[in-house]
């Protein structure tokens, strides 16, 4: 499903108990200089993650002071967060003339302890190459290094490198739990564009070699990823990221089905299988 850009007013676009997406939560929180925002979600645990600007976080009594600090856009450094424990509260308070955060979460009931990841901390991975068209970078916010402090989520930033081209291809799915096969993963993304005014497609095929869908997505889409293949690209000229949230049925490791159609490519796109290892 697509979700047009639209003032949300600091309320969650996906929220708990959502009925296309139920394992995520999602919020884009927006503040002035001294603003503040709390929250809690119960049976949520949640990732708060600015994508401009610079916060201070308090959970419960733990703080990570000047969270962030990117300025214009995504692309202007890398990403930090702070793993707020299920149903606990939150609050963060923005130091910068302005700042953007997200907040993303996945269903989990056992409540952890509260920690930061800083910049320096960012598992990064590069795949792909521009020959074939897929050439991107991941930055793990939440991903195998924190292995092991975290229930359900994965939270990850998605980026085209280069000008143009195809992501989350070879077409993957990770709607059922068949393991070791392919365990079910609810998945919610917030695209940008660079520049803004670019934009791309996000393509939905439910059943193998049969028509699915397509969403024309711009600078500010949520798309809320239920089941089926779902790989997409953007424009050429224009570079794209993606802000990824996956939340786990009965496991915290994503094992993606591959689609039998596209699966010979695994072996023609330098460095994917060191990909699909990082999503742990």
């Amino acid at each position: 499903m697509h979700i047009a850009p639209f003032d949300n007013k600091n309320n969650p676009i996906v929220d708990a108990g959502d009925a296309l997406v139920p394992l995520n939560y999602f919020n884009i929180v927006k503040l002035k200089k001294g603003e503040s925002y709390a929250y809690a979600v119960p049976g949520f645990e949640t990732c708060i993650a600015p994508a401009t600007g610079l916060i201070d976080v308090s959970v419960g009594g733990f703080e990570a002071k000047q969270l962030g600090g990117r300025g214009v856009d995504v692309w202007d450094g890398d990403p930090e967060g702070v793993y707020v424990p299920t149903g606990m509260e939150a609050c963060f308070t923005c130091l910068s003339d302005s700042a953007e955060v997200f907040v993303a979460g996945a269903k989990f009931d056992e409540v952890l302890e509260p920690f930061a990841v800083r910049a320096d901390e960012i598992d990064m991975v590069q795949y792909g190459s521009d020959d074939t068209k897929t050439h991107r970078k991941i930055k793990h916010i939440l991903g195998q290094k924190q292995h092991g402090r975290v229930g359900r989520l994965l939270v990850s930033e998605l980026f085209t490198v280069g000008a143009g081209g195809w992501s989350g291809f070879p077409s993957h799915k990770h709607d059922t739990n068949q393991l070791p096969l392919e365990t079910r993963h609810d998945e919610t993304y917030n695209f940008r564009f660079k520049p803004n005014y670019g934009s791309g497609l996000q393509m939905l095929q439910r059943e193998d070699n049969e028509p699915g869908d397509a969403y024309h997505i711009v600078d500010g889409s949520t798309i809320c990823i239920d089941k089926g293949y779902h790989p997409c690209c953007v424009l050429p000229g224009y570079e794209m990221y993606y802000f990824t949230i996956l939340g786990g049925l009965t496991q915290r490791s994503l094992v993606q089905n591959f689609q039998e159609t596209h699966k010979d490519q695994l072996h023609t796109i330098p460095g994917i299988l060191d990909m699909v290892a990082k999503f742990k």
